[in-house]
């Protein structure tokens, strides 16, 4: 499926996808849409702590994250759990509509990641919430 052709991402933003879904080289792709060009393209491609997520998100810019979250469960067992989040923060609000109508491509592209939210303020992006989220 050519999903390029639907929503205009960069070639960079599918090989974002596939670095992160098939090598495991890293954690975290944070999606940038470029207007002017009609296009999503890979902002950020790296292995991010929670902390360095959190500050590499724009205080005033949407978003589209992808995040493999790794946690441990109440038994000790290690696991990770994939994350969409749609980072809309208040004064983020001129681009919208397109970032939720790529959030909702996106969660059709992405079908096999379940937890998926939006966030508007770093707290709603807390850890212990995530993991809960994930649980």
């Amino acid at each position: 499926m050519c999903v390029s052709s639907l929503i205009g991402f960069s070639e960079g933003c599918l090989d974002a996808f596939r670095h992160l879904r098939e090598t495991r080289e890293i954690n975290t792709v944070i999606l940038q849409y470029i207007d002017t060009l009609e296009v999503l393209v890979a902002e950020v491609e790296g292995n991010l702590t929670h902390d360095e997520l959190i500050q590499a998100l724009p205080e005033d810019k949407p978003r589209l994250v992808i995040h493999e979250l790794s946690f441990a469960t109440r038994e000790g067992k290690r696991r990770n759990e994939q994350l969409l989040v749609f980072w809309m923060p208040p004064g983020g609000s001129g681009q919208e509509e397109a970032y939720t109508a790529l959030y909702t491509v996106l969660k059709g592209y992405l079908a096999d990641v379940h937890v998926r939210l939006t966030a508007r303020r770093a707290d709603e992006l807390d850890y212990h919430r995530l993991v809960a989220l994930a649980g």
